[in-house]
């Protein structure tokens, strides 16, 4: 099974389905190349818009803490008072993990109001600043003399109608996948408890700090994929159990006809898109305590509704079903599995096209960074002009993939 914990297995299986479509064998897209370089034009375009002094942050999870123009890590350390620096980096862990794991999409009705600001946020903001807020509260503490924190006991305690009342839930306000993510929830807390060795004892996710950084060794620096890989050993058995092999959970891994293999992983596409996600969101809070982060790059692309809609409604990929725009998809459709595919393979190939608009190099432009700058935001764009807001499949969410 660690063939497919690994994002070399992500990208070549990816590159299998871009080919094949390329070579138009797939019965579900075709791939336009000319409208690639468009798409790049348009994501630098953006990207200079946004970031007009060319300091391009990470696409991560703190972004939506970013929302409304609220800085809301302050209002974290301004919490955590002064503390040091492995302190507050195990605080911002527990937030970015938990905050990650309940940021599946929201559903087109859902909204929060933030009393603070009186601001109300949807979608990936509105997700994010409900978590803070509930993180904040101490919803997800076991110690309520500690409530700036996640840990096993906590999340064990955490029920639907909890979860739903700190997301400002009701009839009204209806938020997709509620029962599925505290589910989610619940099972990382049996996950923490369970793995003493990578959590501690309290099961922190916060202990990642000391688990990547081990003993006292001057030399603070960790490369991204090795934080990838241990997500994906302590935390694969969170993931619904559906894709599985000989019993061990696959997570975001899918059955694609088309796809080649070793042995028993033939014919699985692996993704991780939410690890991936929660890899990027927890770069910075190592970063920010002075650690060095390698091999940035090792990471892919995020195959979600806005980079994967972009690519369509930009014109890269032409749907081929003559009821892709109205069919009610599931996440293991052969269909949808592809269509994320090749969204990983085309990211990689759309980034140095937009580097190459913006004059800056990989090192300069990590894909982080592009994402940020970039597809994601451009997917959401093109989305708002086109559908008002809404992606252009119609994917059915348990609020655990996308």
């Amino acid at each position: 099974m660690r063939v497919l914990r690994s994002t070399a297995a992500v990208r070549e299986r990816a590159q299998q389905l871009l080919a094949r479509a390329r070579a138009g064998a797939s019965d579900a897209f075709a791939v336009d190349d000319a409208a690639l370089s468009v798409a790049a034009r348009s994501v630098a375009e953006l990207t200079r818009q946004r970031f007009p002094d060319g300091r391009i942050p990470y696409h991560s999870r703190w972004r939506h803490f970013e929302a409304g123009g609220v800085d809301r890590a302050g209002q974290l350390d301004a919490l955590l008072g002064p503390v040091d620096a492995a302190t507050r980096a195990r605080a911002q862990i527990d937030l970015a993990l938990v905050s990650v794991l309940l940021d599946a999409g929201a559903g087109p009705q859902w909204v929060y109001r933030e009393t603070a600001s009186g601001q109300d946020f949807s979608r990936s903001e509105g997700l994010g600043v409900a978590s803070f807020h509930a993180f904040t509260a101490g919803l997800f503490s076991g110690d309520p003399l500690q409530p700036l924190r996640v840990d096993a006991a906590g999340l064990a305690a955490l029920s639907t109608g909890r979860l739903g009342e700190a997301f400002q839930v009701s009839e009204s306000n209806p938020l997709v996948g509620l029962e599925g993510r505290t589910e989610l929830l619940r099972r990382l807390g049996v996950v923490l408890a369970s793995r003493q060795d990578v959590y501690g004892p309290a099961g922190r996710p916060g202990a990642l700090y000391d688990a990547m950084l081990p003993g006292t060794d001057t030399v603070r620096t960790m490369a991204a994929h090795d934080l990838l890989v241990l997500l994906l050993d302590t935390l694969s058995a969170i993931w619904p159990a559906q894709n599985a092999i000989d019993g061990q959970p696959l997570g975001d891994c899918w059955p694609h006809p088309a796809l080649d293999g070793e042995g028993l992983t033939a014919g699985w596409m692996p993704f991780h898109k939410l690890s991936q996600w929660l890899t990027y969101s927890l770069l910075e809070p190592f970063e920010w305590s002075g650690v060095r982060v390698t091999g940035l790059d090792a990471l892919t692309g995020l195959p979600e509704y806005r980079n994967g809609g972009l690519l369509i409604d930009a014109g890269v990929l032409r749907p081929l079903p003559d009821d892709w725009a109205t069919r009610r998809w599931s996440a293991g459709d052969a269909f949808i599995v592809e269509w994320r595919a090749l969204t990983v393979a085309l990211l990689d190939e759309l980034a140095p096209l937009v580097r190459a608009e913006l004059g800056l190099s990989a090192q300069q432009m990590p894909l982080a960074c592009v994402l940020e700058g970039g597809t994601w935001a451009a997917g959401r764009a093109l989305a708002q002009r086109l559908r008002n807001g809404l992606p252009p499949l119609n994917i059915v969410s348990d609020g655990t993939v996308f």
